[in-house]
């Protein structure tokens, strides 16, 4: 059976080759920072292996997560076996998803907040977060897009 890695970092891949080219599967790459499908058509057949990352557009492939979402469910439709499909994917990418997955498994979870918008709104919604607390963006790799601001009651 054929192996379709869907990927867009290429520092990755080099290892998961070796694995692949050691244990003599067939693959081909499927390099997913722009391009196109054919949604009326059907995939090949094999076994697809999810690698793209939240992060992607730290790495100036900003369309590609996006585009993974809409290449996965094409996939899952017509049946082929996504490892880290849409459900993993999804999960990856939301800390909202994240955050109810956790508590759903009976994990205590600190306080949190949703937040859409700049400074002002993570401002607002953290007026009764207690302090001290930490920003996670959901696609922020290592917190690339952290903002340095004062709290809200000045502590």
């Amino acid at each position: 059976m054929k192996a379709y890695i869907i990927y867009e970092n290429e520092d990755w891949m080099p290892p998961l080759r070796s694995a692949l080219d050691a244990a003599d599967v067939p693959y081909e790459e499927w390099f997913v920072d722009d391009g196109h499908f054919d949604v009326t058509g059907t995939p090949p057949e094999g076994i697809f292996l999810n690698r793209m990352s939240a992060s992607s557009h730290t790495r100036g492939h900003g369309p590609a997560v996006e585009h993974t979402r809409q290449l996965i469910a094409w996939l899952e439709r017509h049946g082929r076996r996504v490892v880290n499909g849409s459900h993993a994917f999804e999960l990856e990418i939301s800390k909202v998803q994240q955050h109810a997955a956790l508590e759903q498994a009976g994990l205590r979870t600190p306080a949190t907040r949703a937040v859409a918008g700049g400074p002002e709104a993570l401002l607002a919604a953290a007026q009764d977060v207690p302090t001290p607390f930490v920003t996670k963006h959901n696609r922020g790799r290592e917190g690339a897009r952290r903002a340095a601001l004062p709290h809200p009651r000045g502590v």
